[in-house]
């Protein structure tokens, strides 16, 4: 795999990662129930944004690491999808 492309799906699948953790432990200013006057009551209550880029990050290497096993390391790409996927066909020889 060149590096330009591991470090494009590194970033592709850090940013998708980041908006899938993004509401993990997240506490509102509602959940509180202390609102700051002049802000609504969904907004975070204090900073939680480094968390979310360590855990966005964390789920990124299990990805890439797990693609990156699977494409190495077993051989497989995205040819063999189709190969193992089963024949859903209702001609389909059994």
């Amino acid at each position: 795999m060149n590096w330009v492309l591991f470090a494009a799906l590194f970033f592709v699948t850090w940013w998708l990662a980041l908006f899938i953790v993004l509401p993990f432990s997240l506490r509102t200013q509602d959940d509180d129930k202390d609102v700051t006057l002049g802000t609504v009551s969904s907004a975070p209550r204090g900073p939680h944004m480094l968390r979310a880029f360590i855990r966005a990050t964390i789920v990124t290497v299990v990805v890439i690491g797990t693609l990156y096993g699977l494409t190495m390391g077993l051989g497989f790409s995205f040819d063999d999808v189709m190969r193992i996927m089963p024949d859903f066909r209702p001609d389909a020889s059994h």
